[in-house]
């Protein structure tokens, strides 16, 4: 169950449905499943946007939906020191804990609800570990990694540090309040997440009660982007079937819509998604690892960069 909830949604504000007799709604363009996998020292992932053209992603690199997991004492793992440039990172933790720590001061610890955004810009070095009590006690892990690019002329600004505590996101409803709608970033209808991005984009998780829809407002210039995190229902109104570790690219339009299914799960009573758009930068990427350049010749200057220590020093462990 996500941390950031509320027991009455029809507290809060909420978000317009648009006229359907005047809104082109966004069509499927494809739905894909994610392969599994392992990362950092080897806590399972779920590629998300494994298999989907690059071009229909745009802004975004890779998004990796880390568990969920329910380690036992013991278990939990991290990633070790790396390097990143060019790009921007999102964690989002739904549940458990994650420390972050980075060359260039940034760090803390996010849990249950939290986001920590990290622009990686002209570089730096950073480790994301789980708390030593989560390691002592095992429990429950459920996050999101995704990666945001940046535009030429803003790849080496320098690295920034965001903390978005869970009290600070922006919590909406659908007018029958069938769905709690958290705005971490952009804007939605009017109403502002309180993630700052240097790329124009909208991140959104949203849970569909049972049987409800999800019909809003997307901007027409963006892509759009849906990501099931639990549960099952359908999405656009073709009504594709769709839901656990599947994504689906939506078509143009300025309006977006989805629909829980009537019967979910005991474990995951709601159909969860993480809904993503963007405004395309429409340059050429070339990634290689933890770097997203324009050219094979900037990553490989970033890899001369990175080896002769111009991406900080990794503080000295206590």
């Amino acid at each position: 169950m996500p941390a950031v909830t509320v027991d009455n949604p029809l507290t809060l504000p909420r978000v317009r449905r648009p006229d359907l007799a005047t809104t082109a709604v966004r069509r499927v363009r494809s739905v894909t499943t994610a392969p599994s996998g392992f990362e950092g020292e080897g806590f399972p992932v779920r590629r998300a946007f494994a298999g989907i053209d690059a071009r229909l992603l745009d802004p975004f690199i890779l998004m990796d939906q880390m568990g969920e997991v329910d380690y036992a004492p013991g278990e939990p793992k991290g990633t070790p020191w790396h390097p990143h440039r060019g790009f921007e990172t999102v964690t989002y933790i739904m549940d458990g804990a994650f420390i972050h720590q980075d060359t260039h001061g940034g760090g803390g610890t996010i849990t249950n609800g939290d986001t920590q955004w990290m622009t990686a810009g002209s570089g730096l070095m950073h480790i994301e570990t789980p708390p030593e009590e989560l390691v002592v006690s095992g429990g429950l892990f459920h996050g999101l990694q995704l990666w945001v690019n940046l535009p030429r002329k803003q790849k080496m600004t320098a690295p920034r540090y965001q903390d978005i505590g869970r009290n600070h996101v922006r919590l909406l409803t659908t007018p029958d309040g069938g769905a709690l709608i958290r705005l971490i970033a952009g804007e939605l209808d009017g109403h502002q997440g309180p993630g700052i991005t240097r790329t124009p984009i909208t991140m959104i998780h949203a849970t569909v009660s049972a049987g409800a829809e999800l019909t809003i407002p997307w901007p027409a210039d963006f892509n759009a982007l849906v990501y099931g995190l639990a549960g099952r229902g359908t999405v656009g109104t073709e009504q594709r079937p769709f839901g656990l570790g599947q994504a689906a690219v939506l078509g143009a339009g300025d309006a977006l819509t989805l629909r829980a299914a009537e019967s979910q799960d005991s474990h995951t009573p709601a159909l969860e998604v993480v809904l993503l758009g963007g405004r395309p930068i429409r340059e050429p990427v070339f990634q290689y690892g933890p770097f997203v350049m324009n050219s094979h010749i900037e990553v490989a200057q970033a890899f001369e960069d990175f080896k002769a220590g111009r991406f900080g020093q990794i503080p000295a462990q206590g």
